[in-house]
């Protein structure tokens, strides 16, 4: 582990009139994010015409994306009020980590979703047999076991490395 307690970070800009109007961009990004994707959770779990696998899918992508915002965002509109725009080691390992598990989720999901997409269309006889309930809770249970071993991996090959005096990282998007 290195020996250093804390990250800095650099702020998107040293103009402290912007930094409100940033912050409110960022709030207003985040809260329709939220809601946006919270909707779209809503309707598929309320309208029985909708439990199909695809909707599944996109439910369970849409609470991914749900989680992923809410990994980073928050802390970055907290750094944006501060003074002192740090995060710890621990924090920022464990948000790499995070970031990386739904990061992951996603895109095994949207495989899960192309799968389903060429079943219905290249054997739309079978279609029903082939993507049973259980085996899309079983493709979102693998893809979310496959992701999370994946992202610790990853966070674990971080925690050998040593970081040098310069521990400033920008925001950047």
């Amino acid at each position: 582990m290195s020996l250093f307690s804390e990250f800095l970070f650099l702020g998107l800009t040293h103009d402290l009139a912007l930094q409100p109007l940033i912050f409110s961009l960022f709030l207003f990004m985040y809260l329709v994010t939220i809601l946006g994707n919270l909707l779209i959770v809503l309707v598929v779990s309320s309208d029985s015409h909708l439990h199909t696998p695809m909707y599944f899918f996109l439910s369970n992508l849409s609470l991914a994306d749900i989680c992923i915002s809410t990994t980073t965002i928050p802390q970055m509109l907290v750094n944006i009020q501060r003074k002192r725009k740090a995060i710890s080691y621990t924090g920022c390992l464990s948000q790499v980590c995070f970031v990386l598990i739904f990061a992951g989720l996603e895109n095994f999901l949207l495989a899960a979703m192309a799968y389903d997409r060429y079943a219905a269309i290249c054997h739309p006889l079978r279609y029903t047999a082939i993507m049973n309930p259980c085996l899309c809770v079983l493709l979102v249970l693998f893809s979310f076991s496959i992701s999370t071993v994946d992202a610790l991996l990853h966070s674990l090959m971080v925690l050998r490395l040593s970081f040098c005096t310069d521990l400033e990282i920008p925001h950047f998007f």
